[in-house]
């Protein structure tokens, strides 16, 4: 057991490393990359193979994701892997019915793949995508909330908050650019139900969250780890470029907002991000 967690507190060390070294390459180069990418293939200026490649789209997900996955990999345990398991079956179930039935999140359908897609609809890579969502909603509200955040019902109000405001910069943003469409919608092509459903998903997460991990040390690691966030701050980056493009500019000011509440946790420091960087290389 001993020399487990000895190779395990490695191998985290050594993820902590690579990502605190690079970064402005991650929450920043990556996102600006991956939006021209997807707006040169929304407006057809790019063509086959990397048109809408759903294994680069994958891939430059996977490493925007790194900052918080090494965040959370010390805090892992049982509780941690059951917790996320059963949020990915919940992803999976949730957006299965949400395809077949059009419950909860509005009638809709992709109309690109994102990678492989399980039975034809679903990506499979779809946790990449949904657990981080519902994740950084979560964290932020414990940064910002401090000792507030100990009171479940404060700490369930201000991430179905969050998540809501996160997904009204995604989803119109995912509309323009192609990646799925709902039939009918008064918001950027985007139903009333769709957050309605959000409503119930940011529920649902804060739940099985409450459940796996140890606020306490949740909060130890974000006040320590620097990069944790740093997610988020691609999210922003990505989708509000691509939302100012095709002028969407609701979803743009809450991006702005999201921006507003990393800043204040001083956690959007692009400069000092890019200096670190720079020093380090």
């Amino acid at each position: 057991m001993a020399a487990e967690r000895a190779t395990r507190q490695r191998i985290e060390a050594r993820l902590d490393r690579a990502v605190a070294d690079n970064r402005f390459t991650i929450a920043v180069v990556f996102p600006v990359v991956g939006a021209a990418l997807l707006l040169a293939s929304a407006t057809g200026l790019l063509d086959p193979p990397l048109r809408y490649n759903p294994y680069l789209i994958l891939f430059g997900t996977v490493i925007m994701r790194l900052p918080l996955v090494a965040g959370l990999a010390p805090l892992y345990d049982r509780r941690a892997a059951l917790g996320t398991g059963v949020l990915v079956a919940y992803a999976f179930g949730i957006e299965l019915v949400g395809v077949v039935t059009g419950w909860p999140y509005g009638a809709f359908e992709y109309t690109i793949e994102l990678g492989p897609m399980l039975f034809g609809a679903v990506p499979l890579g779809l946790p990449v995508f949904f657990l981080p969502l519902v994740f950084n909603s979560y964290l932020l509200c414990l940064l910002v909330l401090g000792d507030t955040a100990n009171r479940r019902a404060v700490r369930l109000v201000a991430v179905i908050c969050t998540v809501l405001l996160v997904d009204v910069v995604l989803d119109p943003g995912a509309v323009a650019i192609g990646f799925w469409s709902y039939s009918g919608g008064v918001f950027y092509g985007v139903p009333a139900s769709n957050y309605l459903g959000w409503v119930l998903s940011a529920t649902v997460s804060v739940f099985v969250l409450d459940y796996s991990f140890d606020r306490t040390r949740l909060r130890e690691r974000l006040e320590t780890c620097a990069f944790m966030l740093d997610d988020l701050v691609s999210f922003v980056v990505l989708w509000g470029t691509i939302n100012a493009v095709f002028g969407n500019w609701i979803p743009v000011g809450i991006a702005l907002v999201l921006a507003g509440g990393l800043i204040g946790t001083e956690r959007f420091d692009v400069a000092g991000i890019g200096a670190s960087d720079l020093w380090s290389g």
